[in-house]
């Protein structure tokens, strides 16, 4: 095995690795990304380096780095559509469906995550098929669907059982289980919570920090506050011992020590751990653990009999309450923004470009966009045909009339082309490539087919009558014919010289005519004066 293809594998199960389990710390796992990018794009592996990008990017949205995800993701998506990577499309639906959570639409979200899911087939890893479907369950409960989300998530739990993936089992029952207490189905929580608990002790997996979180939240709400209050002593040791995940985690982890504390009527000891939490907030600037610090004040308050200062610390959350919503509402529309001006931005790119590849005055295509697709066309189209059009005694109609009327002319004969050639040859294409002359493209007709076809069109052009034009004038093209297999290999060069060589014919012999077939070592007299022709 060569070095190159040795380094395709590894780089592959590298990435593998990433994209088959859970990463605990994001920053870590976002630098080895980036590593595994760059030896991607040094291999010349569009695909790997496609799956680098993506990796990437998904730990670029747990660190925090938005600018410039909108983006990549469209470019992602775009390139795993055009190569018909199912699995690749699927997995940048749902980091979409992650972003478009961010943003406060959870409608987009459940689309993306939908899709995420639909697009799986038989190469997605178990793993895989796990967590999207957590996902899509996860974005059904978080728009209030929980009949539906439960049953995804029991597809999930089967499939975890089967496969034995036991970590991933505890992920998707946390989320289950979190989203039943969020839902206000206390006891259906705990039933989830329960089989968490029996699942991590059975396969000796340790419930993180975010398990036993929701774990104790669901023992608040179901009066189990001794529980609670231990399972939080249990979860706060481990931060301690540095098993950090988000910067927030300790605040929350003492507000709901101090719900289970207040519990048990043990205030002082409430009051201690919601001083703490406040303090840590305030420190850290975390606004969403103290506003929900401001209602279990008014709680506590309240406990103690207090109820003037607990009115006052009630008046306090909800202020506190709006302001967050008001800055979470400006942070949804911060992403919202990000995402639309990336669509913007795409769709003003794709606008700019199609201008370019356009003549300004006639709209049909120009010479930029014949040189960039007609070549393409004749290697893998052995019937094309090309035909050069030139109007007729062009120069009179300028130097007589007018520019502005010769413009008219260009303008009413292209469309004439453009419809005309639409009506007989649907995929084909007409551009203008200078001056009064323009190129016709006809895919899978033959030249004799092609030219009965253009005939048609020449003798509407002819009919036509022109606005702008005195009477008595007329409007009328010469065309040269030429099929795109005539040389071997066939070539665009030696087409459009072949359709120029009879195009001379055709004025030769007369004008408002169609010619094929010259033959290449008759001399056809050349008019040196193409204006004038």
């Amino acid at each position: 095995m060569d070095d190159h293809a040795m380094g395709v594998e590894e780089l592959s199960a590298a990435l593998l690795e990433i994209e088959e389990q859970v990463i605990t710390d994001s920053e870590a796992g976002y630098s080895t990304a980036a590593g595994l990018e760059q030896r991607a794009a040094a291999l010349g592996d569009e695909g790997l380096l496609m799956r680098a990008r993506l990796c990437r990017t998904a730990l670029a949205l747990a660190t925090g780095r938005l600018a410039g995800i909108a983006w990549q993701l469209q470019d992602i998506q775009a390139w795993a559509q055009r190569h018909e990577d199912r699995l690749l499309q699927a997995r940048t639906h749902l980091i979409s469906s992650m972003i478009e959570r961010m943003a406060g639409d959870g409608a987009k979200a459940l689309e993306h995550a939908l899709s995420a899911v639909e697009l799986l087939d038989d190469t997605a890893t178990t793993f895989t098929q796990i967590k999207h479907r957590t996902k899509l369950a996860d974005a059904l409960a978080q728009i209030g669907a929980m009949d539906a989300a439960r049953v995804r998530y029991r597809q999930a739990e089967e499939l975890a059982q089967a496969a034995h993936q036991w970590q991933r089992l505890i992920i998707l029952l946390n989320n289950w289980a979190f989203l039943e207490h969020e839902a206000g189905e206390f006891s259906r929580a705990q039933h989830v919570a329960a089989r968490m608990v029996e699942y991590a002790e059975a396969h000796a997996v340790d419930l993180d920090q975010s398990a036993l979180h929701t774990l104790a939240d669901i023992q608040v709400a179901n009066g189990e506050y001794q529980q609670a209050a231990t399972t939080m002593r249990t979860c706060i040791a481990q931060h301690e011992a540095g098993h950090v995940d988000q910067a927030d985690d300790l605040a929350y982890f003492l507000l709901t020590l101090a719900r289970a504390q207040r519990g048990l009527g043990d205030t002082t000891a409430a009051q201690h751990s919601l001083d703490a939490c406040r303090a840590l907030c305030d420190e850290s600037g975390l606004n969403g653990p103290l506003v929900q610090a401001y209602g279990e004040q008014a709680e506590l308050h309240a406990a103690r009999g207090d109820y003037a200062a607990a009115f006052t610390a009630q008046k306090e959350f909800v202020a506190a309450q709006e302001r967050l919503r008001s800055k979470e509402r400006e942070a949804e529309a911060q992403i919202r923004h990000a995402i639309f001006e990336t669509t913007e931005a795409r769709e003003d790119a794709r606008r700019f470009r199609e201008q370019a590849l356009r003549d300004p005055l006639t709209g049909l295509h120009n010479r930029r966009f014949v040189d960039e697709e007609l070549s393409a066309l004749i290697a893998v189209d052995p019937a094309l045909s090309v035909a050069l059009v030139d109007i007729d005694h062009f120069k009179r109609i300028n130097d007589t009339l007018s520019h502005d009327t010769g413009d008219q002319v260009l303008v009413q004969v292209a469309k004439l082309l453009e419809t005309g050639l639409a009506a007989v040859t649907p995929d084909g294409f007409v551009a203008r490539i200078g001056g009064e002359e323009f190129l016709a493209v006809l895919p899978a007709t033959p030249v004799a087919e092609a030219a009965a076809k253009l005939d048609t069109i020449r003798q509407a052009i002819a009919d036509h009558v022109c606005d702008g034009l005195p009477d008595g004038w007329s409007v009328t093209v010469s065309i040269g014919v030429a099929a795109a297999d005539e040389t071997s290999p066939p070539a665009q060069s030696s087409a459009l010289a072949d359709a120029d060589r009879n195009l001379y014919a055709a004025k030769h012999q007369g004008r408002n005519r169609v010619v094929t077939g010259t033959p290449r070592d008759r001399r056809v007299r050349a008019y040196r004066d193409r204006e004038g022709t």
